[in-house]
C-alpha cells in the first residue's frame, strides 16, 4: 500500500473512533435524560438503538484488525492502532451502560431523591468526553486531568448510595414504629415499590462509577499512544 494511503487510514481511524465516541456520548445523554424522567419512549430508543453503537464498534474492530495484521504498524503507529482498539472497547461498554441507565427510571418516573443522578451522570460523561478529546488531540496532560477525576467521582457515588441505604432504613424504621403503634397495617405493595425503588438507584449509582472507570481507561490508552507511557494503566 503506498504510504499516503496507509497514513490516511490511521487518521480516518482516530477520526472513526472520536466518531463513535460522539455517538456513544449522545446516546448517554439520552439514556440520563430517560432514566431521570422516566420517559419510556426515549429509554426505548435508547435500547433500540444499541445495535448502531455495535456495528460501529465492528467496524473498527475490523479496521484496526486488518491495519496490524496486513501493514505491521511499529512505534507510534503502532500504538495508535493498539490504543484505538481498546478505546472502542470501552466506548462500547458506555454504550452497554448508557441502556441499563435508560431503562432505571421506573413506572412511576425518575429515581431515588436521595441520588443527585443527573449530576453524577454529567460528570461521568463529561469524563469520557474529555478522555476521548484527549486521543484526538494527543494531549497528555488531559489524559492525566481526566484520571485525577476519578477519585472524585467514586466519592460522590459512594456517599450517594449511603444516602440511598440510609433513606430505605429511616423509612424502614418509620415503618415499623407506625405499625408497633397501630397507625397503619403493613403495606407489602408499598414495601416492593420502597426495595425497586432502591434497586434501581444503586444499580444506577453502580453503572455511573463505571462509566467514570471506562473513561479513565480511555485516557489511559490515550496516554500509552501520545507518550509511550503506561502509568494510567496499571
Amino acid at each position: 500500500m503506498p504510504r499516503e494511503n496507509y497514513q490516511q487510514r490511521l487518521e480516518d481511524l482516530r477520526t472513526g473512533v472520536v466518531g463513535m465516541g460522539d455517538l456513544v456520548l449522545e446516546r448517554y445523554d439520552a439514556a440520563l435524560e430517560a432514566a431521570e424522567t422516566g420517559d419510556d419512549d426515549l429509554a426505548s430508543e435508547v435500547i433500540e438503538g444499541d445495535y448502531e453503537v455495535n456495528e460501529r464498534y465492528l467496524g473498527l474492530e475490523e479496521e484496526c484488525t486488518e491495519l496490524l495484521a496486513l501493514q505491521q504498524p511499529v512505534a507510534g503507529d503502532l500504538r495508535l492502532v493498539a490504543a484505538s482498539f481498546k478505546v472502542i472497547t470501552d466506548l462500547e461498554r458506555v454504550g452497554d451502560l448508557a441502556t441499563n441507565l435508560a431503562g432505571y427510571g421506573g413506572d412511576d418516573g425518575g429515581l431515588h431523591p436521595a441520588v443527585d443522578f443527573r449530576e453524577i451522570g454529567d460528570e461521568a460523561g463529561t469524563m469520557v468526553a474529555d478522555a476521548v478529546a484527549a486521543y484526538e488531540s494527543g494531549d497528555p496532560d488531559a489524559c492525566r486531568a481526566v484520571a485525577a477525576r476519578d477519585d472524585d467521582l467514586d466519592e460522590r457515588c459512594r456517599r450517594a448510595s449511603e444516602a440511598v441505604v440510609r433513606d430505605l432504613l429511616e423509612a424502614d424504621r418509620a415503618r415499623v414504629e407506625a405499625n408497633r403503634s397501630g397507625e397503619s397495617d403493613p403495606d407489602s405493595e408499598e414495601l416492593a415499590g420502597a426495595l425497586d425503588e432502591v434497586s434501581r438507584a444503586l444499580l444506577a449509582v453502580r453503572d455511573l462509577e463505571r462509566v467514570g472507570d471506562h473513561a479513565v481507561n480511555i485516557a489511559a490508552r490515550a496516554l500509552y499512544m501520545i507518550e509511550n507511557d503506561d502509568e494510567l494503566i496499571y
